[in-house]
Protein backbone atom coordinates (compact mmCIF):
# COMPACT_ATOMS: atom_id res chain seq x y z
CA UNK A 1 0.00 0.00 0.00
CA UNK A 2 1.28 3.45 -0.83
CA UNK A 3 1.29 6.38 1.53
CA UNK A 4 -1.90 8.49 1.66
CA UNK A 5 0.42 11.46 1.23
CA UNK A 6 1.78 10.30 -2.16
CA UNK A 7 0.38 10.61 -5.64
CA UNK A 8 1.91 9.68 -8.97
CA UNK A 9 4.17 12.75 -9.17
CA UNK A 10 4.04 14.49 -5.80
CA UNK A 11 4.02 13.80 -2.12
CA UNK A 12 2.95 16.04 0.70
CA UNK A 13 5.39 16.19 3.58
CA UNK A 14 6.45 18.22 6.55
CA UNK A 15 8.82 21.09 5.93
CA UNK A 16 12.52 20.49 6.55
CA UNK A 17 15.02 23.20 7.49
CA UNK A 18 16.87 22.62 4.19
CA UNK A 19 13.72 23.56 2.23
CA UNK A 20 14.32 27.22 3.02
CA UNK A 21 16.24 28.07 -0.17
CA UNK A 22 13.64 26.68 -2.59
CA UNK A 23 10.70 28.14 -0.66
CA UNK A 24 12.49 31.48 -0.34
CA UNK A 25 13.07 31.53 -4.11
CA UNK A 26 9.36 30.92 -4.74
CA UNK A 27 8.50 33.83 -2.44
CA UNK A 28 10.52 36.13 -4.72
CA UNK A 29 8.37 35.34 -7.79
CA UNK A 30 5.96 38.26 -8.07
CA UNK A 31 3.45 36.42 -10.25
CA UNK A 32 3.31 33.50 -7.82
CA UNK A 33 2.92 35.72 -4.76
CA UNK A 34 0.31 37.98 -6.37
CA UNK A 35 -1.77 34.97 -7.44
CA UNK A 36 -2.24 34.01 -3.80
CA UNK A 37 -1.94 37.17 -1.79
CA UNK A 38 -0.02 40.44 -2.00
CA UNK A 39 3.58 41.48 -2.48
CA UNK A 40 5.42 41.80 0.84
CA UNK A 41 8.76 43.45 1.59
CA UNK A 42 11.73 41.18 0.88
CA UNK A 43 12.64 38.61 3.50
CA UNK A 44 16.31 38.05 4.25
CA UNK A 45 17.88 34.65 3.65
CA UNK A 46 18.46 34.38 7.40
CA UNK A 47 14.79 35.06 8.15
CA UNK A 48 13.80 32.47 5.52
CA UNK A 49 16.09 29.94 7.23
CA UNK A 50 14.50 30.72 10.60
CA UNK A 51 10.99 30.44 9.15
CA UNK A 52 11.73 27.02 7.62
CA UNK A 53 13.43 25.81 10.81
CA UNK A 54 10.46 26.99 12.89
CA UNK A 55 7.96 25.33 10.56
CA UNK A 56 10.01 22.11 10.61
CA UNK A 57 10.18 22.09 14.42
CA UNK A 58 6.41 22.40 14.98
CA UNK A 59 3.97 19.53 15.14
CA UNK A 60 1.40 19.81 12.38
CA UNK A 61 -2.13 20.79 13.36
CA UNK A 62 -4.16 17.84 12.06
CA UNK A 63 -7.05 20.11 11.02
CA UNK A 64 -4.87 22.85 9.53
CA UNK A 65 -1.76 21.17 8.12
CA UNK A 66 0.85 23.27 6.36
CA UNK A 67 2.80 20.98 4.05
CA UNK A 68 5.47 21.03 1.39
CA UNK A 69 4.45 19.81 -2.05
CA UNK A 70 7.51 17.78 -3.09
CA UNK A 71 8.43 15.93 -6.26
CA UNK A 72 7.97 12.23 -5.61
CA UNK A 73 11.08 11.21 -7.57
CA UNK A 74 13.66 13.44 -5.85
CA UNK A 75 11.78 15.04 -2.90
CA UNK A 76 12.58 18.55 -4.18
CA UNK A 77 10.15 21.22 -2.92
CA UNK A 78 7.73 22.41 -5.59
CA UNK A 79 5.65 24.66 -3.33
CA UNK A 80 3.31 24.57 -0.33
CA UNK A 81 -0.27 23.57 0.44
CA UNK A 82 -2.24 24.25 3.60
CA UNK A 83 -5.66 23.91 5.12
CA UNK A 84 -6.98 26.83 7.15
CA UNK A 85 -10.23 28.22 8.56
CA UNK A 86 -11.13 24.73 9.78
CA UNK A 87 -14.62 24.93 11.25
CA UNK A 88 -15.32 21.74 13.19
CA UNK A 89 -18.91 22.74 14.05
CA UNK A 90 -19.95 23.07 10.40
CA UNK A 91 -17.40 20.66 8.94
CA UNK A 92 -15.85 23.15 6.52
CA UNK A 93 -12.31 24.22 5.76
CA UNK A 94 -10.47 26.35 3.25
CA UNK A 95 -7.15 25.65 1.66
CA UNK A 96 -4.49 27.25 -0.46
CA UNK A 97 -1.84 25.86 -2.76
CA UNK A 98 1.10 27.69 -4.29
CA UNK A 99 3.84 26.31 -6.52
CA UNK A 100 6.95 27.88 -7.97
CA UNK A 101 6.21 29.16 -11.49
CA UNK A 102 8.40 26.59 -13.23
CA UNK A 103 6.17 23.88 -11.74
CA UNK A 104 2.89 25.34 -13.03
CA UNK A 105 0.67 23.49 -15.49
CA UNK A 106 2.30 20.11 -14.95
CA UNK A 107 -0.39 18.47 -12.83
CA UNK A 108 1.42 18.93 -9.52
CA UNK A 109 -1.07 21.38 -8.04
CA UNK A 110 -4.14 19.31 -8.87
CA UNK A 111 -2.58 16.17 -7.47
CA UNK A 112 -1.58 17.98 -4.27
CA UNK A 113 -5.12 19.34 -3.83
CA UNK A 114 -6.66 15.88 -4.26
CA UNK A 115 -4.25 14.40 -1.68
CA UNK A 116 -5.08 17.14 0.85
CA UNK A 117 -8.83 16.85 0.28
CA UNK A 118 -8.72 13.07 0.60
CA UNK A 119 -7.04 13.47 3.99
CA UNK A 120 -9.42 16.19 5.19
CA UNK A 121 -12.55 14.30 4.09
CA UNK A 122 -11.56 10.69 4.88
CA UNK A 123 -9.40 11.15 7.95
CA UNK A 124 -10.63 14.38 9.60
CA UNK A 125 -14.36 14.02 8.76
CA UNK A 126 -14.84 17.43 7.16
CA UNK A 127 -17.78 17.68 4.79
CA UNK A 128 -16.89 20.64 2.56
CA UNK A 129 -13.79 22.31 1.12
CA UNK A 130 -13.67 25.94 0.02
CA UNK A 131 -11.11 27.86 -1.99
CA UNK A 132 -10.96 31.58 -2.73
CA UNK A 133 -9.32 32.34 -6.10
CA UNK A 134 -8.50 35.76 -7.55
CA UNK A 135 -10.57 36.31 -10.67
CA UNK A 136 -7.45 37.28 -12.62
CA UNK A 137 -5.77 33.94 -11.79
CA UNK A 138 -6.99 32.05 -14.88
CA UNK A 139 -4.83 28.95 -14.26
CA UNK A 140 -6.22 28.49 -10.72
CA UNK A 141 -9.79 29.09 -11.90
CA UNK A 142 -9.27 26.40 -14.57
CA UNK A 143 -7.70 24.01 -12.04
CA UNK A 144 -10.65 24.26 -9.66
CA UNK A 145 -13.16 23.76 -12.44
CA UNK A 146 -11.17 20.79 -13.77
CA UNK A 147 -11.10 19.21 -10.29
CA UNK A 148 -14.90 19.49 -10.12
CA UNK A 149 -15.34 22.42 -7.74
CA UNK A 150 -18.53 24.45 -8.01
CA UNK A 151 -18.32 28.23 -8.31
CA UNK A 152 -20.44 29.44 -5.41
CA UNK A 153 -19.96 33.17 -5.35
CA UNK A 154 -17.83 36.21 -5.91
CA UNK A 155 -16.58 39.00 -3.66
CA UNK A 156 -16.20 42.01 -5.87
CA UNK A 157 -13.11 44.21 -5.68
CA UNK A 158 -11.93 42.55 -2.48
CA UNK A 159 -8.23 42.19 -3.27
CA UNK A 160 -5.74 44.89 -4.23
CA UNK A 161 -2.35 44.07 -5.76
CA UNK A 162 -0.25 45.24 -8.64
CA UNK A 163 -2.04 48.57 -8.79
CA UNK A 164 -5.52 47.16 -9.38
CA UNK A 165 -8.56 45.72 -7.65
CA UNK A 166 -9.55 42.11 -8.24
CA UNK A 167 -12.58 40.00 -7.42
CA UNK A 168 -12.31 36.78 -5.44
CA UNK A 169 -14.22 33.74 -6.65
CA UNK A 170 -15.44 31.21 -4.08
CA UNK A 171 -15.27 27.55 -5.07
CA UNK A 172 -16.70 24.70 -3.00
CA UNK A 173 -16.72 20.91 -3.07
CA UNK A 174 -18.61 18.57 -0.75
CA UNK A 175 -17.33 15.22 0.45
CA UNK A 176 -19.94 13.47 -1.72
CA UNK A 177 -18.84 15.38 -4.82
CA UNK A 178 -15.22 14.55 -4.05
CA UNK A 179 -15.97 10.84 -3.61
CA UNK A 180 -17.85 10.73 -6.90
CA UNK A 181 -15.08 12.47 -8.84
CA UNK A 182 -11.92 11.28 -7.09
CA UNK A 183 -12.83 8.00 -5.40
Amino acid sequence: MTSPWEGERVRLRAAEPDDWAALHAFSQEADVVRAGESIHPPRSAERARQWAADLASRDADPDEPRLVVAARDDDAPLGMINAHRADRLNGTFSYGVSLGSRHHRQGYGGEAVVLLLRYMFAERRFQKAEAWVHASNAPSLALHRRLGFTEEGRRRRSHYSGGRWDDEVLFGMTVEEFAELHG
